[in-house]
């Protein structure tokens, strides 16, 4: 555990060092289909409550099969952006539910937009606040203690750390200001932070916006999708794909809601947003049904 301004410091050196160096990822994804998929998303990223197409009609029964089973209820949006006929669709995509740590996607989209445009920098220091607590990944805060902006992006990104949100969000205007980014980029039923309720269509628009280049662009997500793969929780979506691929992804857990927001940027069918948040049972059996979600949709998108 870090103790003090001097080593958080350093080690936030080592952090903006990492995240440069991370860009090679990017490369590694199939930019060409992000790029062509851009306008033909345009429809697809406002999702109906529940879209239930003849090509759907399987998705659907087994997805509300599996929530059933595990009795819990939920929301899941799936917006393809691959493929010849990229569509969207969503059961109950337009449902509120707790957004848990999934107001951290928008939080992460504005830090890596506005440092890679040069508004913010990596290496910005920002000091800790005895009202920025909150019970987390990470507790080794101490009133008056810094860290560069890059490790604190780190921590929420990799660890979903509380404290380290709340540093961010604080420094960029409150919560006022995280929703109005987030509703420039497609969040139009969220409330992020303070009363923290969104849904899975809203999940979906963010995310299509962010890998469509409307959030920063190609830099942007170089700096992005480093802090939001191979993450300290990878039981849910990761954990339905065949092993190897690539998942960036956000999550969000608390009592018995498990939530998890992620882009598959090389799918069965090209690139393609899910979005999965439910209600009950929580704990090992939430993530077990999320990853069987996942590997429903994984197998329909192969079936295709």
């Amino acid at each position: 555990m870090l103790k003090g301004g001097i080593a958080a410091a350093v080690v936030g050196a080592l952090f903006v060092l990492a995240g440069f160096s991370a860009g090679f990822f990017l490369a590694r994804h199939d930019d060409t289909t992000l790029r062509t998929a851009a306008g033909a998303t345009a429809e697809a990223a406002a999702p109906s409550p529940t879209s239930t197409r003849a090509d759907f009609t399987r998705l659907n029964q087994a997805v509300a099969q599996l929530l059933s089973a595990a009795g819990a209820t939920g929301g899941v949006t799936l917006t393809e952006l691959g493929g010849s006929n990229p569509q969207t669709w969503s059961l109950n995509g337009d449902q509120q539910f707790t957004a848990a740590s999934t107001y951290k996607l928008p939080l992460l989209m504005e830090e890596a937009q506005n440092v890679t445009s040069g508004r913010w920098h990596g290496t910005d220091s920002l000091c800790y606040q005895d009202n920025d607590w909150e019970d987390g990944y990470f507790s080794d805060y101490q009133d008056g203690m810094c860290m560069s902006r890059s490790q604190l992006e780190h921590r929420v990104g990799l660890n979903s750390d509380n404290t380290a949100a709340h540093m961010l969000v604080r420094y960029a205007g409150g919560g006022a200001a995280l929703n109005k980014y987030a509703q420039a980029h497609g969040a139009r039923q969220s409330a992020f932070y303070v009363p923290n309720t969104t849904t899975t269509s809203d999940l979906a628009r963010l995310w299509v916006d962010e890998a469509t280049e409307h959030a920063g662009g190609r830099s942007a997500q170089q700096y992005l999708y480093p802090i939001l793969t191979h993450t300290a929780y990878e039981a849910g979506i990761p954990a339905g794909v065949p092993a190897g691929t690539t998942v960036v992804h956000k999550i969000g857990i608390l009592d018995d809601e498990v939530n998890d927001a992620a882009l598959v940027p090389k799918g069965p069918r090209g690139a393609y947003v899910l979005t999965i948040c439910t209600q009950g049972p929580g704990g090992d059996a939430g993530w077990k049904l999320l990853a069987n979600i996942s590997r429903a949709v994984w197998q329909f998108e192969g079936a295709r």
